[in-house]
């Protein structure tokens, strides 16, 4: 069911006189009052009189989802289609509106329904698409800020390594650096201690050479009473006892060697010993000796004769044991010969036991050059 409301005005009112013998062709017979009433605004409905039959026209070319849809089509058309008959009865349609389509089984409502749920449907995909696409945004929006921040992160962790790095460098530099100022400190102390300690042993070097020079001539002075007090009165004793012993020559000479030989083996077994003590003692001042080979002769020679004293006891102890000593020897032979080729084989004895030659010891060669 359509119901319409059109604004109808006759043509050339003012032309009475043309409109009023057109509609009496028709044969109406109108008043001028009847034409104010003609000329208002008229409900039509598809069963009624006048605009009536022209809904029905359009309306059957149109379904009843277009008409109820779009109403504006609907209602041009029904003036295309009603204009010019209107205006055969002298009619012209200013306006013409549906207002509105309605039907008895309510199919028209359904098609509003069925439309309203396809808009909420529409409307709730809309929000879900809307929510889904938030959702994305706001996790992209995180991830962005998570990629800032972790890149920032980033920074500052390799800004922290660099600085660790960095100080680490500078720390080892300085360590360095104090190192070496403490290792050139070690060295310029032992540089004045190597100093400091060849100048105390020139300092005994000198006092050593004096002590010889005085222990050479204390040594000249002893030669000169033991001549004076031992050779001669010696020489003299020995033609006595010569004389005198002639007899038992032979018993104290077989004697001697028994007594001699006792002797020599008590030496060679003392001497053994001794032997391997002054090779350990040896080899202790062999590596002094390298230790102190920096120092040059003057060390050795302070060596040499810190060692003479315990040589020299060593050497003179298998004798302590002796009570008497008897030199036997022909009228021509010299005492003094048999005490200086017992000195002669000091330096022998020295140099097997320690390893140093006194013949090499200029101090040493003075000394024999003198007594030969």
């Amino acid at each position: 069911m359509l119901k319409g409301i059109a604004v109808n005005i006759l043509q050339d009112i003012v032309s009475s006189a043309f409109v009023t013998p057109c509609l009496a062709e028709r044969g109406f017979q109108l008043q001028e009052e009847a034409v104010h009433r003609v000329s208002q605004s008229s409900t039509y409905t598809e069963a009624g009189p006048g605009l009536g039959g022209a809904l029905l026209t359009p309306k059957g070319t149109l379904t009843v989802e277009q008409i109820y849809q779009d109403r504006d089509q609907f209602a041009k058309l029904v003036r295309e289609v009603a204009a010019p008959d209107v205006g055969r009865m002298g009619i012209e349609i200013l306006s013409f509106t549906i207002k509105d389509v309605y039907d008895k089984v309510d199919y028209l409502s359904s098609l509003g329904k069925t439309q309203t749920a396809a808009v909420r449907r529409d409307a709730d995909i809309g929000v879900a698409e809307a929510e889904r696409d938030a959702g994305i945004r706001e996790a992209e929006c995180k991830k962005e800020m998570l990629d800032v921040k972790f890149m920032a992160d980033t920074k500052i962790a390799d800004s922290r390594r660099a600085f660790e790095l960095q100080k680490a460098a500078f720390t080892e530099e300085v360590n360095i650096k104090t190192a070496e100022a403490q290792l050139a400190y070690e060295l310029q102390s032992a540089r004045e201690q190597q100093k400091i300690r060849q100048e105390e042993i020139e300092i005994e070097v000198v006092q050593r050479k004096k002590q010889i020079d005085v222990e050479e001539k204390e040594i000249i002075r002893m030669e000169k009473e033991l001549i004076a007090t031992v050779k001669r009165p010696a020489e003299a004793e020995a033609y006595r006892i010569q004389q005198i012993a002639e007899g038992e020559k032979v018993k104290q000479v077989l004697l001697a060697q028994a007594e001699a030989d006792k002797i020599r083996k008590i030496g060679e077994a003392e001497a053994f010993v001794i032997e391997a003590i002054g090779m350990a003692e040896a080899e202790r001042m062999k590596l002094k000796a390298e230790a102190l080979q920096k120092y040059g002769d003057a060390a050795q020679l302070a060596l040499v004769l810190d060692a003479l004293p315990e040589i020299a006891a060593k050497v003179a102890a298998p004798l302590s044991k002796v009570d008497e000593i008897v030199i036997l020897s022909g009228e021509s032979s010299d005492k003094m010969s048999e005490v200086n080729r017992l000195l002669a084989e000091i330096p022998a004895s020295v140099r097997a036991i320690t390893g140093v030659d006194l013949t090499k010891i200029p101090l040493i060669q003075k000394v024999t050059g003198a007594q030969a």
